[in-house]
């Protein structure tokens, strides 16, 4: 099993590269292709909404053709796409690529976290997303080697396919592991697969549903719009408010390498409270009259806080509610999860260009809080050890 969870650990690292990689290119990309800057928005929310639909679907196909498969197909997918990128010829095409984009990340996302949830412990789902992390920071770093030269973002995106596509190779080649670890999938009767609709009617998990909601709230708006707040509000230069958005990501991938250790002693539930209370402590320093040094720091404590929030809750999803019924309801976290980070950022945009960025704080504070408010309530119905059986409908 520790070869096979390394093999999972190099398959989140891929799904963290292209992340991030097109809004750090994007300046580059929009002058070569004659693109409207907002253009970007629209690329992004179309990966989205394909990562939202097979996050959904991702439960029947695992069931149907197992982990190993849907894997292996969603890492191709994003590779195609990927490499479609670096032959781009027009603005158009940014969508149509977005497509499988979109749709290869949701199912590999949903299924992993499922995997490494129902055979692995806490700590190494914290360490999992953690290696998201370093794939995220590694995307932009390596198309950072390739924009001055000949082929600028071109060869970065061909690197990185090529990099995917040596993982489809590896992922090939040690099927036999993943089927050692999960039944075939023709042993499972397709009568008792929980559907989507079962899984929302399952007691509880439409407040756990909320959670990951105002996670995705929380973390996505503080990233996209850290750097605009301390350039808009404290008066800070964009080149040193860049750097302090980096730190926030930084924050995010060093407290889950720290919240792996540290679920070895303590349990989800704690985790996760700590972290929202961290999250808390963050906006505080970001309302507070402090010098702009000490509230900058908000954000990387906001980004230590949502660090093992996410994992936490993940792995605690076969507890809460039985292994039979995680895999539905893990697509519907990482589908909710999706549409809470692709909606509260622009959310927070309308509501800023009506009001002021000073409203950032009180905005992620508010997010915060119906976390931590439907969290409690979720505990306090099914408590700290979860479910007994397999699954309950009301």
């Amino acid at each position: 099993m520790t070869t096979l969870l390394v093999i999972i650990y190099v398959a989140f690292i891929s799904l963290g590269l292209p992340d991030s990689i097109l809004g750090s290119v994007w300046p580059v990309i929009q002058l070569d292709l004659s693109a409207p800057l907002s253009l970007v928005g629209y690329v992004s929310m179309t990966v989205s909404t394909g990562t939202v639909i097979s996050s959904l679907i991702s439960n029947r196909l695992v069931a149907r053709f197992g982990t190993a498969k849907v894997t292996v197909v969603s890492v191709a997918l994003t590779a195609v796409a990927l490499l479609g990128y670096s032959f781009v010829g027009h603005a158009a095409f940014l969508f149509v690529l977005a497509i499988p984009l979109g749709l290869g990340a949701g199912s590999i996302d949903a299924a992993l976290n499922n995997f490494v949830a129902l055979h692995y412990k806490s700590m190494h789902m914290n360490w999992l997303h953690c290696f998201w992390g370093v794939g995220a920071t590694a995307g932009p770093l390596i198309m950072s080697l390739f924009l001055f030269n000949p082929g600028g973002w071109r060869r970065g995106y061909l690197v990185i396919a090529t990099l995917q596509i040596v993982l489809v190779v590896v992922l090939v080649v040690t099927m036999k592991l993943w089927n050692r670890a999960e039944p075939h999938p023709s042993q499972k009767q397709e009568s008792d697969l929980v559907t989507n609709r079962e899984a929302l009617g399952i007691k509880s998990v439409k407040l756990a549903l909320v959670s990951f909601a105002f996670f995705s709230v929380t973390e996505a708006t503080t990233g996209l719009w850290s750097s605009s707040y301390l350039v808009g509000v404290e008066g800070m230069s964009a080149a040193a408010a860049a750097r302090w958005t980096a730190s926030f990501y930084g924050g995010i991938t060093l407290g889950r390498l720290f919240s792996g250790f540290l679920s070895i002693r303590m349990t989800n539930t704690i985790l996760i409270r700590l972290g929202q209370m961290i999250c808390l402590v963050g906006t505080a320093l970001l309302i507070l009259p402090l010098p702009t040094m000490v509230s900058a720091l908000g954000f990387v404590v906001i980004g230590l806080g949502t660090a093992p929030i996410f994992p936490a809750m993940l792995h605690e999803t076969p507890g809460r509610f039985g292994p039979h019924a995680s895999g539905a309801i893990m697509g519907l976290q990482m589908a909710v999860a999706y549409g809470g980070g692709t909606l509260g950022s622009p959310l927070f945009g309308l509501l800023s260009s009506l009001t002021s960025l000073k409203l950032l704080p009180y905005f992620v504070m508010v997010a915060v809080l119906i976390m931590l408010i439907s969290s409690e309530l979720l505990n306090r119905r099914i408590g700290a050890k979860g479910m007994k059986t397999s699954y309950q409908v009301k």
